[in-house]
């Protein structure tokens, strides 16, 4: 079929703005995008029913020796209830009929997908075919010259890494035509349950002849040459390859569904703020979604994939979210055949189950080079399967939310997103986790009320870019009675990313922005007023401290108001060379470093970059301050607390029968910087939990260490030993 691009009118119709190209430039994802395809009350059995996924992503000569019976065995042997088998795209497994689809060279008269389908079909699980239309071979070039991706210099792009082959266009026909046919003969050879697209939605800015009459005939624009999102072209562009991308999901979904009704694509997606792609929408159009962290790389921290699953959920509400995971190593010089220790695997994979996720396993090649890793996935699947019942972590009950913003990231941070925004929203993370405070993570998109119900606090770490609208949502809350912690530059920007003359959000802070800032402000202190407020909470820890250092960037800013409480207050910068002169020319000034209300629900406004500072540094002060800013906020219990020693991360879940706090133990040398060798025990942890109203604890298990332990019951509080933890522990209160 041909799928033709929508005109300009209609481009401009749907998104219900003037028909100027300055407009255009001017339009919000969420309006672009015209009218999303609202979640789906209920899951359809295939996507809500598999708790254990495997893929095996085939190479091109995996046709001449693979295994059949091994891998239908370790299916079993996982208790893997669905899987995601290699199908078209850049190599087809099947005897495709479609037009230049390339069948393996090493495929001979064998349907190697069929054979695969067949066999998992009788092991009863749900099925799922991948396809990867990134890439192309000379055949296609040749005869389609218009289906492949053109640089800036209106060059045609050979691969990066396979150099005999060529990038396609996501954009036009290469997709919209030639692998919606691909899609419509795998659904009708094979029927799966649905389509999983990896590499589908472009391999950078391209500059074909359809892209450029497109766009234009779309925006009035030229394709950009600036990267800049301040460039009202590269703003319409970015803009219109959502549009295309949203499209093309529709139009997959429209025909796969012709064949099998409850089929779905499940597009392959980054996650985060990072993401350049509309979250609620595709999260609108899934019945669930795989987000693909395989492994942590570089200073990755262990929690990423924990942090990956909130975000997922923040969108995706009580759908499934897939953990995919592989089992090598990730980092930059792709060693896509390699195998990581089981530690590192099986730290990656715990604080996915404790953050909600479903496990996914990802193969590369059914070739079996090492054999290392087969043992450990096995050790964590079986153990899956037989502790469901506690993992199904049907709803987390953490009243914290930590916000994040995709339009902050693409309008405020732009090229620099993640110094800009990633970096804060990292700091929050390792300081809650740090502080064994259970949490998840809020997209800025779904403030409403109905979706900020679950919470009586939320942290905005520098969330710049936001829209009156919402403003008046944040207005609500607080009004409400809920707690607002904002740092540095939140609310100065609106949606768009064009700075405003003050915060939308002055009310609520109590303070105005001068005009000024300073940064990166070198050798700078932040003064602890104990004097004039002893025994504060936002001291606790730091009784011995009389100051500590400053973040590198702050905002000047003037009360609105007088402020009832000051405890942190600014010692400016001082030479730091020669050595002779370090020493502070004002030891104490009145200018705060940190701005209590207490408005209706209670707010507080830090303004300065003490969450990315302290992303980068560690330090420990800054730990403190920020668990204490908390603290203070959110000035009743926990509905878990944890002592004892260890680095932690604290998850909290409702299931039909119980409630469960997983505790996976990140104590490591190589926490901060992978992978893990071993594991190393903790000593006891005294937990206590508070019981949701109308329910009463009948006994307390420890699912890894497999028994019951005694229960010591306050009111509605109780307080459980965990004698030691190795690696992870899940206390399991029936309830």
């Amino acid at each position: 079929m041909t799928f033709a691009p929508p005109t300009r009118r209609q481009f401009l119709q749907s998104t219900a703005v003037a028909t100027t190209a300055a407009a255009i430039a001017h339009i919000t994802p969420s309006v672009l995008l015209g009218q999303s395809i609202s979640p789906s009350a209920s899951v359809p059995s295939w996507a809500s029913k598999p708790m254990r996924w495997a893929q095996l992503t085939l190479v091109e000569d995996d046709p001449a020796h693979f295994d059949l019976a091994f891998w239908l065995d370790y299916f079993q042997r996982t208790r893997s209830d669905g899987v995601c088998l290699s199908g078209g795209g850049c190599v087809a497994y099947y005897p495709t009929q479609v037009p230049f689809h390339h069948r393996s060279a090493w495929l001979g008269n064998r349907d190697l997908l069929g054979e695969l389908v067949s066999g998992c079909r009788k092991l009863g699980m749900s099925i799922l075919i991948r396809t990867d239309p990134h890439a192309t071979y000379n055949d296609v070039q040749a005869a389609h010259p218009d289906w492949i991706a053109v640089d800036a210099s209106g060059k045609p792009r050979r691969h990066w890494s396979s150099p005999e082959m060529w990038v396609t266009c996501a954009y036009g026909p290469y997709n919209f035509e030639f692998m919606t046919e691909v899609h419509k003969e795998i659904m009708s050879r094979y029927h799966p349950d649905g389509l999983f697209f990896n590499r589908w939605n472009g391999s950078g800015d391209c500059y074909c002849q359809h892209c450029s009459e497109n766009f234009k005939a779309a925006t009035g624009f030229d394709l950009p040459r600036s990267p800049s999102m301040q460039d009202p072209a590269r703003r319409a562009y970015f803009l219109w390859t959502q549009q295309r991308l949203i499209s093309l999901l529709d139009l997959w979904n429209t025909e796969i569904r012709k064949f099998n009704p409850e089929a779905a694509s499940i597009p392959n997606n980054g996650s985060g703020a990072l993401l350049s792609l509309n979250a609620i929408e595709t999260s609108s159009r899934a019945p669930m979604l795989v987000a693909d962290r395989q492994a942590r790389h570089g200073l990755a921290a262990p929690w990423l994939m924990g942090k990956t699953a909130k975000e997922y959920r923040a969108t995706m509400g009580n759908k499934p979210v897939i953990g995919l995971f592989g089992i090598g190593l990730e980092e930059e010089y792709r060693w896509k055949d390699s195998v990581t220790s089981n530690a590192e695997i099986r730290i990656w994979v715990l604080d996915s189950l404790a953050n909600g996720m479903r496990p996914w396993f990802s193969k590369f090649s059914a070739t079996l080079h090492d054999e290392r890793w087969l043992k450990g996935v096995e050790d964590i699947y079986t153990w899956t399967e037989k502790n469901q019942p506690d993992l199904t972590h049907q709803q987390p009950l953490a009243t914290i939310g930590v916000v994040y913003s995709q339009q902050t990231a693409w309008y405020y941070g732009d090229q620099h997103a993640q110094a800009k925004v990633e970096d804060y929203a990292l700091g929050w993370y390792q300081a809650l986790i740090e502080s064994r405070i259970p949490f998840e993570m809020v997209h800025d998109h779904l403030l409403d009320s109905a979706h900020l119900a679950p919470y009586k606090t939320l942290i905005l770490p520098n969330i710049a870019a936001l829209s009156d609208a919402q403003c008046d949502q944040l207005r609500a809350f607080v009004k409400n009675g809920g707690n607002l912690i904002a740092t540095y530059e939140t609310s100065l920007y609106d949606e768009f990313g064009t700075r405003r003359k003050n915060f939308a959000l002055a009310d609520l802070f109590g303070v105005d922005w001068t005009g000024k800032a300073e940064g990166p402000m070198l050798n700078s202190y932040i003064r602890l007023e104990h004097e004039a407020l002893s025994n504060h909470i936002l001291f606790s820890g730091l009784e011995d401290a009389p100051r500590v250092i400053n973040g590198v960037s702050r905002l000047q800013v003037t009360p609105r108001e007088a402020f009832a409480e000051t405890p942190l207050t600014l010692i400016p910068s001082y030479p730091d060379l020669p050595m002779e002169k370090v020493y502070p020319r004002v030891t104490k000034t009145d200018i705060s470093c940190l701005y209590l209300r207490k408005p209706a629900g209670r707010v507080a406004y830090l303004p300065f970059d003490i969450d990315r500072t302290f992303w980068e540094v560690l330090c420990v002060d800054h730990l403190k301050l920020l668990r204490n800013t908390v603290l203070w906020a959110d000035d009743t219990p926990s509905i878990v607390q944890v002592e004892g020693p260890g680095f932690l991360d604290v998850t909290v879940w409702r299931n039909p029968g119980s409630i469960t706090v997983h505790l996976v133990n990140l104590t490591n040398p190589m926490a901060m910087k992978g992978p893990y060798r071993d594991f190393f025990p903790i000593g006891a942890q005294t937990l206590k939990l508070r019981l949701p109203a109308n329910t009463q604890a009948k006994q307390a298990r420890l699912l890894v260490a497999g028994k019951t332990i005694p229960i010591s019951r306050s009111g509605p509080t109780i307080t459980i030993t965990v004698p030691g933890i190795l690696d992870h522990e899940v206390v399991a209160i029936d309830i």
